[in-house]
Formats: C-alpha cells, structure tokens, sequence
C-alpha cells in the first residue's frame, strides 16, 4: 500500500466534505445515529481556513487523498475534532495511521496528550480509539473544556448519552 501522510495544502480543502460524506455513510447502520449520514458536513471554504492554521493533515493513497485528521492545540492538549476515511479506503489502517502521525508531531511539539470527543460503542469510534490507547474519561475526568464540547455537541443534536470524551497520554511515549 502507498500510503503518505502529509499537512493538508489548500487544494485539498475541495476534497474533504466527500471524504467525511462518504465516511459518515457507516452511521447508516445504526439506526439511532443514521441521520449523521445525511447531516451538513463543512464546506471547502471552512476546511481551507483551517489548512490555513495549519491543523489538517491528509491521507494520500495511491496518488489520491483519502482521508484526513483535523485537530486544534487546546493548552497542553491537541484536540481532535475530526478523522474521516473515504468509505473505499477503509479497513486499510488509515485512520491508524493519520492518528499515529499527528500524535508523533505532538508529542515533538510538546503537547502532553491527545483529546476527542466520540460516539460510545460505535466500532469505529470509542473502541477504535481504546485500541489505539486512548481512555475515556467519565465525571470528575472531565475537564472544564471539554465538558463544554459536550454539552455544545448535545447542543446541536447529538445524543449526550452516545457521547463520550477521550484522551491519550503522549509525554511518556
């Protein structure tokens, strides 16, 4: 497999609201969550603002990009706020492998962990992100930011009690 992982370059910016489209297609299969594979995805332009700042990294396999991860520096954390594999290329380790990338970057940039926020016991979502080391953290675990990312989720429609908020300890690896 020629897989590379690269900072996403403005151009890409076109290329992402079908990739997480077409990710999100795997929410069909939960009938609770199905909407999810029909909801507004951003827009070229608000991908391109935030290539601009320099938090997208991109998937390119085969010459093609594929997939991508967007996170944001919160204080001492790097916050995730997206990782979407284009339905054809997944089961390939991609998601893996763009997650292994920016956690390497992190880590060299003196971040001491990683943050998301997630579905609970989607396959692809908390138990994805245990096996790649993560823990969820419940009540008193939360911090003040991300229980506010939360309750914005919750906010606009998603279900507080599918919702769970990760983290990954990255100064010791």
């Amino acid at each position: 497999m020629n897989l590379h992982i690269r900072p996403a370059i403005e151009t890409d910016a076109t290329l992402l609201p079908a990739i997480e489209r077409s990710a999100a297609a795997l929410f069909r299969h939960d009938p609770e969550l199905a909407w999810l594979a029909d909801a507004e995805v951003p827009d070229a332009a608000q991908h391109r603002a935030r290539i601009f700042q320099q938090r997208v990294w991109v998937a390119v396999l085969e010459q093609r990009v594929c997939a991508f991860l967007d996170a944001e520096a919160c204080g001492e954390a790097l916050h995730i706020w997206e990782i979407s594999v284009d339905a054809a290329a997944q089961g390939r380790g991609i998601g893996r492998r763009l997650l292994q990338t920016v956690t390497e970057q992190a880590r060299r940039q003196g971040f001491a962990a990683l943050t998301l926020s997630t579905f609970r016991q989607v396959p692809w979502n908390e138990p994805f992100y245990q096996r790649c080391g993560f823990v969820t953290l419940e009540g008193e675990q939360l911090d003040p930011r991300l229980q506010q990312v939360l309750a914005e989720e919750t906010r606009h429609g998603l279900p507080a009690a599918r919702r769970c908020a990760m983290r990954l300890e990255i100064t010791n690896l």
